[in-house]
């Protein structure tokens, strides 16, 4: 069973809004922290948005700040990432990440969704 599954990706215009979410499978998911990162083509993976595990704290990139709001619902085991103003730098493929403490490096990240593409056109 895939612990992390990523939805919503998808093709938006310039300007545009686009939410991503986050199924995850794994017992306590209030346990964990939960953040997106993204890789662009050629680039690496970098951190875009982290929320603590009871969802008071948040942190964002500078590139998301403004612009995109992480949320969770432990209820659901889902997270949330809305996106609004995208621009074509946007263009990633969109990771969910889980870790034991809120993190903007990869390295403590326990477990990686697959990923889900998002496309910004100018």
């Amino acid at each position: 069973q895939v612990p992390l599954v990523e939805s919503g990706g998808g093709l938006v215009q310039a300007g545009g809004s686009l939410t991503v979410s986050c199924a995850a499978s794994v017992r306590h998911f209030n346990a964990y922290a939960m953040a997106w990162f993204r890789q662009a083509p050629g680039k690496e993976r970098e951190f875009v948005a982290a929320i603590s595990r009871g969802g008071s704290s948040t942190d964002y990139a500078d590139s998301a700040k403004e612009r995109f709001t992480i949320s969770r619902d432990n209820d659901k085991n889902t997270v949330h990432l809305q996106m609004t103003n995208l621009q074509p730098d946007d263009t990633a493929i969109y990771y969910c990440a889980q870790s034991t403490v809120m993190t903007r490096g990869t390295l403590r990240v326990k477990a990686w969704g697959q990923g889900t593409q998002v496309t910004v056109s100018s």
